[in-house]
C-alpha cells in the first residue's frame, strides 16, 4: 500500500528522451541570427542551452545591443519547433515504461522546466493526457527563468491542484532533487542512460534505473 498521497514526475529524461545538445545549440544559433548576429560568442550560445538566468541573458543581450524580449521570443520560438520536430520525425521518443504511470493508484501529475506549450504537445502525441491529473511547464517568458526548478513554484502550484500533503517528485537532475528538498518532499533520481554517470552532490531519497523501480517504491 502507498505511503504517498500523489507522485509528480519530470518530463525531459523521464517521461520522453531529453532534447540533444546539438540541436538545441543549433536552435539558439538560428535565434541570434534572427535577431541580427550572425557569428554569436560560442559562450553566449552555450550559456542560453545550458539554462541561463536572467542576469547572465540581460549580460548577452548587452554585449549585442540586443533587445532582451524580442531575442528571448526568438529564442523560445525556434527551441520549442526543433522540440517538436524531432517529436514528430521519431528522433525524439518516449520511454517504454511511461504505461507504469496508469498502474499508479494515486493522482500523478508533471512539473517541467521546458515550456508549458510543450509539455501539452507531448503528453497529447503520445497519448499521456489521461494519466496524469495536472502538468506544469514554465511560460515562455523572461520571467519564468526565475521560477525553473530548483524553485519549488510549479511543484507547489501542482501540489495546490491535487489538493495533497506528501508526494514523491521523480526526476533525473539535480535541480529537481534539490527542488523536491526545497518543497518538502522525498524525491527519487531516475538514472537512466544519459544521467547514469553523473555525479550528484545532493543525496536523493531513492534512486532507480527506470519507472518500475519508481511503481515499487509507490507500491511498497
Amino acid at each position: 500500500m502507498t505511503s504517498y498521497d500523489a507522485v509528480l514526475f519530470d518530463n525531459d529524461g523521464i517521461l520522453v528522451e531529453p532534447p540533444p545538445v546539438d540541436t538545441q545549440t543549433e536552435a539558439t544559433r538560428t535565434a541570434f541570427g534572427e535577431v541580427g548576429v550572425d557569428e554569436p560568442d560560442p559562450e553566449h550560445v552555450a550559456a542560453v542551452v545550458d539554462g541561463v538566468p536572467v542576469d547572465r541573458l540581460n549580460e548577452i543581450c548587452a554585449a549585442y545591443d540586443l533587445e532582451r524580449e524580442r531575442f528571448w521570443a526568438a529564442r523560445e520560438y525556434y527551441d520549442e519547433q526543433s522540440q517538436l520536430t524531432e517529436f514528430r520525425d521519431g528522433t525524439r521518443r518516449s520511454y517504454s515504461d511511461t504505461g507504469v504511470v496508469d498502474d499508479l493508484e494515486v493522482p500523478c501529475g508533471v512539473v517541467s522546466n521546458n515550456h508549458h506549450s510543450t509539455l501539452e504537445f507531448v503528453l497529447e502525441y503520445f497519448d499521456l493526457e489521461e494519466s496524469f491529473d495536472t502538468y506544469y511547464g514554465r511560460e515562455k517568458t523572461i520571467e519564468s527563468l526565475e521560477l525553473k526548478k530548483p524553485n519549488t513554484h510549479y511543484l507547489e502550484r501542482a501540489l495546490t491542484d491535487l489538493e495533497v500533503d506528501s508526494a514523491l517528485y521523480v526526476g533525473d537532475s539535480e535541480s529537481d532533487v534539490v527542488a523536491a528538498q526545497r518543497a518538502g518532499l522525498e524525491s527519487v533520481f531516475v538514472r537512466r542512460s544519459h544521467c547514469q554517470d553523473v555525479d550528484l552532490e545532493v543525496t536523493p531519497t531513492y534512486e532507480v534505473e527506470d519507472l518500475h523501480g519508481v511503481k515499487r517504491l509507490v507500491q511498497g
